[in-house]
């Protein structure tokens, strides 16, 4: 996406595990952002042209040897600062002021009262509940720096340099937790950088289809289709840009939900009129699962198998140069060096792999600046069905990976049924967009039950909904007792060789949300 013609704020990453959050609040502020190295050269910042920097909160001590830094120079070149937590620290270590172990540590809600004659704080109440997560304090304003805010422990919880243009916070506006935090992140970006606001998802579509045809001119781009949320987002964009220019994969390998390859070929071969070669290639992928039960091994037979049909197809098709990835924002910011600070290496998309190097492909990567939540906006904008846009994230192994133990035939079918249960009863509570993610698991052990007069020795089914906002923790979800039994009572009554539903209550970690 082409962003020089947008008002740009650069969020200076330190590792804050909130650094993500700073990036998205901005942008719900209307104003285009992008994470940068901490060692990102202050020159570089002014041929961006960027409004304003943000300064992130970080796990290292100012003072400690090998703790990240930034250029000194970015201070003197007039563009607006705000230094949040390590960032409001680091600013205050290089400009004169003095960082020592706290006393006391904050960590959790605090109050604060602010000087809200200052303009970051203008509009806002004279004391509010802040967020606060250190273990140091500034300990020495310096000469040239001014408190504009105290809380119990400190009284420098906020301040402002009386010569440069340098606003810090010890708190996190970033975080919900923080009462008036948006409203400050808004002062900031509107008073004191002067940024209008008119950044727009709405402007993204047509941006991103005037650089695909520049970029892709008269060649042909290939994407793997999984019917996910971000590979149907750049499928639908790009043959919005390229029309037939664009060729999509889609393989079946034996481990799709319920009716999801008709689905699929539904959408995006009928309905959109996209040239979609739709592989099915069950048997293949079957026989070669054969006797695996090792989790890694599943992943890796069916990921070597797909590498395999996906790279068979693909050679059939002409003048092929491109492979389109639905790389997320959130895929480039996890490439974080030890230093601090994105890496120039991306992480590979699970539904390609080596791909690009075997097919001597260049990537294309339309969504790479997009949060998940945008993608999905995205996906509305261009007219994609809510059950495509809303989905939940399924895993790129598929339903191998929820059938513990050797895949079969037979135990997918009955995955498939009993998940295709769970699903429309979360649906019919109105409960699925609330929660991050919900599944089936079939287990590897059967159970003794009792069905009429009989004995019954079956197969045991365990149901798995989570709650998350990021997906690096999460927590089970307390699902209506009511929606549990009817999930449980329909399994048992109509999927044959199912006798007990469990309910798995493990938050992640200790667990992981799949169970393989």
């Amino acid at each position: 996406m082409n962003t020089k013609q947008h008002e740009k704020i650069a969020i200076v990453d330190f590792g804050s595990q909130y650094t993500q959050l700073i990036v998205r609040r901005v942008r719900e502020c209307r104003v285009y952002s992008e994470l940068v190295p901490h060692d990102m050269p202050a020159e570089e910042f002014k041929r961006q042209g960027v409004r304003g920097i943000i300064l992130s909160g970080g796990p290292s001590s100012v003072y400690s040897n090998g703790a990240p830094s930034c250029d000194p120079k970015i201070f003197e070149i007039g563009i607006p600062i705000l230094g949040i937590c390590y960032g409001l620290q680091i600013a205050c270590h290089l400009l004169g002021g003095k960082v020592d172990s706290a006393v006391s540590r904050e960590y959790g809600r605090t109050r604060c009262t602010v000087d809200t004659s200052c303009e970051l704080f203008r509009g806002l109440p004279n004391d509010f509940i802040v967020w606060m997560s250190h273990g140091d304090l500034v300990d020495d304003l310096g000469g040239e720096f001014q408190a504009i805010a105290e809380s119990d422990n400190t009284n420098s919880a906020a301040v402002k340099h009386q010569r440069l243009p340098f606003f810090g916070v010890q708190f996190h506006p970033e975080v919900t937790h923080t009462e008036c935090g948006q409203l400050i992140l808004q002062n900031f970006l509107y008073r004191i950088c002067g940024c209008a606001g008119d950044w727009r998802l709405s402007s993204y579509v047509e941006e991103a289809k005037s650089d695909i045809r520049q970029r892709v001119g008269s060649n042909t781009v290939i994407c793997g289709l999984s019917g996910g949320v971000d590979s149907s987002v750049v499928a639908k964009l790009l043959h919005e840009a390229i029309g037939n220019q664009l060729k999509c994969i889609f393989v079946d390998n034996a481990c799709l939900r319920q009716g999801e390859f008709e689905q699929v070929v539904q959408t995006f071969r009928d309905h959109f009129a996209i040239d979609l070669h739709a592989i099915d290639a069950r048997s293949r992928f079957l026989d070669a699962l054969k006797g695996v039960t090792d989790p890694e091994q599943k992943r890796r037979v069916i990921g070597h198998e797909f590498i395999a049909v996906f790279e068979e197809e693909a050679r059939k098709i002409d003048n092929a140069k491109y492979l389109a990835q639905g790389t997320l924002y959130p895929d480039v910011i996890e490439s974080v060096s030890p230093a601090g600070g994105p890496s120039a290496m991306i992480k590979t998309h699970h539904n390609v792999g080596g791909l690009p190097e075997k097919l001597g492909l260049d990537i294309i990567e339309p969504l790479r600046y997009l949060f998940k939540d945008e993608a999905r906006e995205i996906g509305r904008q261009l007219g994609l069905p809510e059950n495509i846009v809303r989905r939940h994230p399924f895993p790129g192994p598929g339903l191998a990976v929820r059938a513990l133990g050797e895949i079969t035939n037979e135990k997918l079918h009955v995955l498939r049924q009993a998940d295709t249960i769970f699903l429309e009863e979360v649906e019919k509570a109105g409960l699925y967009d609330k929660l991050s993610q919900c599944f089936a698991v079939l287990l590897p052990v059967q159970t003794v039950g009792v069905m009429g007069d009989d004995r019954t020795y079956e197969n045991v089914i365990a149901i798995r909904a989570v709650e998350t906002s990021d997906f690096m923790t999460a927590d089970w979800a307390r699902l209506p007792y009511e929606l549990l039994a009817e999930v449980s009572n329909r399994i048992i009554n109509e999927v044959r060789g199912v006798n007990r539903v469990v309910y798995d209550v493990s938050s992640k970690p200790p667990s992981t949300i799949e169970w393989e």
